[in-house]
């Protein structure tokens, strides 16, 4: 039910932006918080405007309550909410003129024949030219009889919310509505005290992060529950059962020089093209135990390398691969290297190996094409023509593709 401090800073900034039409900042607020966070928003309004009038500069007040009013004066519902506070406000003899008449024309402007001409000059400006003979004040009663149909009633006021204590206690020393920032007030008599606009900014500040609606409620009082009856094996527990039967791990002390032969080859494969004898030794253990490709240390980002050093090694490890959940990340990192002949070599093996998906196979060929397009060496752009030309006649003999998707691009080339 709090703030968060994105909101918080919006706000408070929206509130001392007293140079600003009021339309404007009222517009700015409704397009930059989220409709489901309005309501909270609202009601930490709500309550510093009726229960702190120190807090508000006399600008800051205003801002607030056409925030306050016009965040809802767009809905189609009759009710209003908040609709009491403006009443209220609107009645409070103790408050400034300029103040009870600004809400007084929010209160009109919500009707279908209001101005809302009044909401385009600042707050400043609205205090500074306001004439109070040319404004009336009407009574309680009649503000009642007038919107009295129109106050929204609390969907939770309940007895404990009713006498929960708000986050926000009144100082009981300051005069009843009493403005800080217009004039001077005494505590006692010879000391006039004022309030500082860095202490009262921090101060509105931190209500505003950490004020919440709800209020702080009451601890109540319950009754310890009764225990439910005891049932039928509840306190086996007592006694438990110590026949236990020993289970014999079979992979213990188990041969693993297999996999540390594999891991280290496959470390050296990386750096360098491997031996005959060496590749054999990959290839055969790959094929007698599948599932030590799991445990060689080939990580996705380390495929480039043995593409390029030991391209037969690299089909065989991808083509173990290919039900692991990790196969999607070995794809999206062979596709983005660098084209060459083995990377070439590869993915045409894998073609005829395993079944590749067919945006791999499509995003590889365009990558291929858009090299040869883009290569400004003429002999090393018709050198790698050709070897495109040569992977594809092999794709469209084995009819892993359609010819007609990749040979116009490469004829355009030749």
């Amino acid at each position: 039910m709090t703030l968060s401090f994105e909101e918080m800073n919006l706000l408070y900034s929206l509130l001392r932006s007293e140079q600003r039409p009021i339309d404007e900042i009222v517009t700015e607020f409704i397009n930059n918080i989220n409709r489901s966070r309005s309501s909270t928003l609202s009601a930490s309004l709500s309550l510093l405007l009726q229960e702190d009038k120190m807090m508000f500069k006399s600008t800051e007040r205003l801002t607030a309550f056409a925030i306050l009013y016009l965040t809802y004066s767009l809905q189609q519902s009759s009710a209003k909410p908040f609709l009491a506070l403006f009443i209220n406000a609107a009645c409070d003899e103790g408050a400034e003129k300029y103040e009870r008449a600004f809400v007084l024309q929010l209160l009109d402007c919500g009707g279908s024949g209001g101005s809302k001409e009044f909401l385009k000059q600042s707050a400043a400006n609205y205090i500074k030219v306001f004439d109070p003979s040319v404004h009336a004040f009407p009574s309680r009663e009649h503000l009642q009889h007038q919107y009295g149909d129109k106050v929204h009633p609390e969907a939770d006021n309940s007895l404990f919310k009713n006498i929960s204590l708000k986050n926000i206690v009144p100082d009981p020393d300051v005069p009843h509505g009493c403005d800080a920032n217009s004039q001077e007030f005494d505590l006692q008599p010879g000391v006039k005290p004022k309030l500082g606009s860095g202490d009262r900014d921090e101060a509105l500040a931190g209500l505003l992060a950490n004020l919440s609606p709800e209020g702080i409620g009451p601890q109540w009082i319950r009754s310890r529950p009764p225990r439910l009856p005891i049932q039928d094996g509840e306190l086996v527990w007592l006694n438990p059962d110590s026949n236990h039967e020993l289970v014999w791990d079979h992979c213990m002390c188990a041969d693993t020089s297999r996999g540390a032969a594999v891991r280290g080859l496959i470390a050296k494969a990386l750096k360098g093209p491997l031996a005959p004898s060496q590749q054999e030794q990959v290839l055969v253990e790959l094929t007698n135990d599948p599932k030590l490709v799991y445990h060689c240390g080939l990580a996705p980002r380390k495929l480039p390398e043995l593409v390029e050093n030991n391209p037969l090694i690299a089909v065989e490890v991808l083509t173990k691969l290919i039900n692991s959940p990790e196969i999607a990340d070995y794809f999206t990192v062979l596709v983005n290297m660098d084209m060459s002949l083995h990377s070439m070599e590869v993915v045409n093996r894998l073609t005829t190996a395993v079944e590749l998906p067919k945006e791999f196979i499509r995003m590889y060929i365009t990558n291929c094409i858009s090299l040869c397009e883009n290569i400004k060496d003429k002999y090393m752009q018709n050198r790698l023509v050709r070897l495109v030309c040569v992977f594809l006649q092999s794709l469209i003999r084995n009819r892993i593709i359609d010819g007609q998707f990749a040979v116009l691009p490469v004829i355009e080339l030749l």
